[in-house]
């Protein structure tokens, strides 16, 4: 992998669009009728010990063949899935029992049945990944709405306030990470701009610093200029490479108001089922200032034109940098996408996304279809046989609403979007970058 100047990739996209483009029978955007979750009842609980630590890889998720074993789980199962926990700033915790309302109503969405072949995972020969090095691009949009989160995974922001990520990232399954307590979310920052007379916005002079100034935000920004200064008699070789590390993306640090997981990825709760809910929602203390993305519903991403998903997140081998890959999705079950994207971990909890025509409309949408959850060891048949895959967790009708629910308090916002049309797929000329 190398820095590729956005202006070679960006031809590259867009032949790759063309060739979409050719396709017969193309897809808008599918508008479902999405169940409402209501909270039912919620209680206080002791505080997390915040003892765990963070795993490189998870194990006995249970696959593609291993899930056609199991009965579909029932509409008790699923609430108990979907109920959460909520953990707060100060280290408190609340247990959230839900209700499901509507799930009848979904019967399009049904479960893929597809076996796989498999690979290794990670890179997969030549690696195939960007570095958007570039704060040109990496902090404009659909790349900036890419967020690195404190415990060294990367997340998506789906609101002003709000951050998806993986819930492996926050939780190993049995306790929350020693993180956790001062967890925090960087957002890419942009270059600062400078006016006239030598100010930077603001009214400061460029090159004065106020007494105590630091490169970092929240102690946790100490990359912009590598912790150099400029020195006298310095060659042109050696301004020009701080020139080019005072270029590296650098983060605006926020702290985290509350992060809300799942029970159904708890140890004991859903069995070989918790890879399904390897997700997570983070509230922030601070709107940013950043345009998010939405959320969207798919039912099969491998009957879309190229089967192409796209993510961005921070891969532990590019330090500080934005990483941008796309791939075909191989095999998909109900709740999971199996895919041959390389990563690295830190990508963990990026936002995975495809772009469709909105329906009725000429205007091309990005939507979070799910979310990154990495490298894991897969069950295969149910029988203990271990396999690894780069595993991603979709958005479902259902989790929708649960993770609508969190952003908004109120799922039934979100059921009002997918109501103004009827369950259908639209055949238009579409293309997915």
């Amino acid at each position: 992998m190398g820095h590729i100047p956005f202006c070679v990739l960006f031809p590259v996209t867009v032949l790759a669009m063309v060739a979409v483009a050719a396709v017969d029978d193309e897809y808008t955007w599918p508008q479902w009728k999405v169940p409402l979750v209501r909270k039912r009842r919620t209680v206080p609980l002791s505080s997390p010990s915040f003892s765990a630590h963070p795993q490189p890889e998870l194990s006995g998720t249970c696959g593609i063949e291993c899930q056609h074993r199991l009965p579909s789980p029932s509409l008790e199962d699923l609430e108990q899935f979907l109920s959460y926990e909520t953990v707060y700033e100060n280290g408190t915790r609340t247990f959230t029992s839900i209700s499901v309302q509507g799930l009848n109503e979904m019967t399009a969405w049904s479960r893929n049945a597809s076996s796989s072949s498999r690979h290794k995972r990670e890179v997969y020969g030549t690696d195939t990944r960007f570095t958007i090095a570039d704060k040109q691009f990496s902090t404009k949009y659909p790349f900036s709405t890419s967020v690195k989160v404190s415990t060294g995974c990367s997340g998506v922001l789906v609101s002003p306030k709000h951050v998806l990520t993986a819930a492996h990232c926050i939780h190993d399954g049995k306790d929350y990470l020693d993180g956790v307590p001062k967890l925090r979310v960087g957002i890419l920052k942009e270059k600062s701009r400078r006016g006239k007379g030598g100010r930077e916005r603001g009214g400061r002079r460029k090159g004065r610093r106020r007494k105590g100034d630091t490169a970092q935000e929240d102690g946790q920004e100490k990359e912009e200029n590598g912790g150099k200064g400029r020195g006298k008699g310095k060659s042109r070789k050696s301004r020009n490479r701080r020139s080019v590390e005072s270029e590296k993306p650098s983060f605006r640090w926020t702290r985290v108001k509350k992060t809300q997981v799942p029970k159904g990825w708890f140890k004991g709760v859903s069995g070989g089922l918790a890879a399904d809910y390897d997700y997570a929602v983070l509230e922030l203390k601070k709107s940013s200032k950043v345009k998010h993305m939405d959320l969207g519903v798919i039912s099969s991403v491998k009957k879309l034109p190229a089967g192409r998903i796209h993510f961005s997140g921070f891969d532990d081998d590019q330090p500080g940098n934005l990483v941008y890959r796309f791939c075909s999705v191989s095999e998909e079950s109900n709740d999971l996408l199996y895919q041959y994207c390389d990563a690295k971990p830190g990508s963990s909890g990026s936002g995975v996304y495809i772009r469709l025509k909105e329906p009725g409309k000429k205007k091309w949408k990005r939507k979070i279809i799910g979310v990154f959850s990495g490298h894991q060891w897969v069950d295969v048949n149910g029988d203990g046989t271990q396999q690894d895959y780069n595993v991603a967790v979709r958005i479902t009708p259902l989790k929708y609403a649960q993770i609508c629910n969190w952003v908004h308090g109120e799922s039934s916002e979100c059921q009002a979007l997918y109501e103004k049309t009827a369950l259908q797929v639209f055949s238009t000329s579409a293309h997915q970058v």
